[in-house]
């Protein structure tokens, strides 16, 4: 499994986020009706993407959240575990900006159609600068040792650095499938 350093990893995934927020600042700007339109029958607008992505923030803010509390020291390496190191690929997108393998959404993650495009977008927003802040945090901990369980199966739990990277790349993976739901309604 890969070994990490731990402030460059989180500084890394902070970037990401950052990047990920620049996007949206461009993509809200948008007519909401546009944001709302589905391309196809059963394809998520882009506002249902977002609604899907606050979802597992709902879940996964405050597991981590919970996790940092514990007061590890920090641990300035970081080694990838063997789930969240699957995990974590089986959701990052290709080097060549592509999502490789679909996959269907467990029910609980599952948006409805008709969503308030403002509020979903705030919410996201929010559950971003949390992300940001929970990032930070975690620069004095060991994010080695520290657990998240996921939020498919409570008695499976990844490493908080695993859990990281697995949100993240997740909402990566979404983003792609954001932008080209935009191409699509184009």
């Amino acid at each position: 499994m890969p070994v990490f350093n731990a402030k460059d990893l989180l500084s890394s995934l902070a970037e990401d986020v950052d990047a990920l927020l620049n996007r949206l600042d461009e993509v809200k700007q948008l007519d909401s009706t546009l944001l709302l339109s589905q391309p196809a029958a059963g394809k998520w607008s882009v506002i249902q993407v977002l609604e899907h992505l606050n979802s597992y923030n709902r879940y996964y803010l405050p597991e981590i959240e919970k996790s940092l509390q514990s007061g590890q020291p920090f641990n300035p390496q970081f080694k990838s575990g063997w789930f969240g190191e699957y995990f974590t690929k089986m959701m990052m997108p290709g080097k060549d900006g592509k999502v490789a393998n679909k996959m269907n959404s467990p029910k609980d993650h599952r948006p409805i159609a008709e969503l308030n495009a403002a509020a979903v977008i705030t919410e996201f927003i929010k559950g971003q600068q949390h992300l940001l802040t929970l990032l930070q945090k975690a620069t004095n901990t060991d994010i080695w040792r520290l657990k998240v369980p996921i939020s498919i199966s409570r008695f499976i739990k990844l490493k908080l650095g695993d859990t990281f990277r697995f949100l993240i790349a997740h909402q990566k993976r979404h983003f792609i499938q954001l932008e080209n739901t935009l191409s699509q309604l184009s």
